[in-house]
């Protein structure tokens, strides 16, 4: 990788991972209230795991995914983030990762869940990359062996955050959503058109999603200096 382009890696890290190299920011800030909300959100009940999904493509699905599971492990807990975006996987971009094993590898049961998961700089923080993308995305992720995956994790892991692919552009987070504790659903202000969040929030509780809140990203806020990418609401 020539030298330019390590360096256009790093900085996109930099900005997706705000929470783990900027803590002191006001956005890691804003996602430690969303961590907040998200805990108050299922008082009566544990919160393990949770998927993170959106209407359509580039609204900051993944981006939020894996600051959520930063700020869960800079509170202590021992977190596993699963890149369940079988399609189009970014969790290996993001922590800069190898992504020869993973998700998919241990569906089809060529690899187990300790074998492929992997350390990252956060403390508390284990990610399992998406693998090889397989031809039978949706088959897999609604697998036995998807479920069988979850319940061994929950064995080890604290907090179990999935990146999933947006709920109106394939079914996956619809199979993913009744396996998971609750659901956030991401969308981009000034981009998401209202019908597609009213749809995909259809769609989700249509699967029997527990919906945990929507975090409004994009939304600059007036009369500051800042420009607050995230938000919960």
């Amino acid at each position: 990788m020539a030298r330019k382009d390590r360096k256009k890696l790093v900085q996109l890290q930099n900005r997706s991972l705000i929470s783990m190299t900027t803590p002191k920011s006001p956005i890691a800030e804003q996602f430690r209230t969303i961590r907040t909300n998200i805990q108050f959100s299922n008082v009566d009940e544990e919160l393990q795991t949770m998927i993170v999904t959106s209407s359509g493509p580039a609204e900051g699905k993944s981006t939020t995914t894996a600051n959520l599971a930063v700020v869960f492990a800079q509170q202590g807990k021992k977190v596993l983030l699963i890149d369940s975006d079988l399609r189009k996987p970014t969790v290996h971009y993001t922590f800069r990762k190898e992504n020869h094993i993973g998700l998919s590898n241990v569906l089809t049961r060529q690899s187990t869940l300790e074998e492929a998961v992997t350390t990252t700089e956060q403390e508390n923080l284990w990610v399992l990359p998406s693998g090889p993308i397989p031809p039978n995305p949706s088959e897999l992720l609604g697998s036995r062996g998807m479920q069988m995956l979850i319940e061994h994790a929950k064995n080890e892991y604290d907090v179990i955050v999935l990146d999933t692919p947006p709920v109106l552009a394939v079914t996956d987070a619809q199979v993913l959503a009744n396996l998971a504790d609750g659901v956030v659903l991401v969308v981009s202000s000034g981009k998401t058109e209202i019908d597609a969040a009213k749809k995909a929030k259809e769609l989700l509780e249509s699967a029997k999603a527990k919906i945990l809140g929507v975090v409004l990203n994009n939304k600059k806020v007036q009369d500051s200096q800042y420009y607050y990418y995230y938000g919960g609401k």
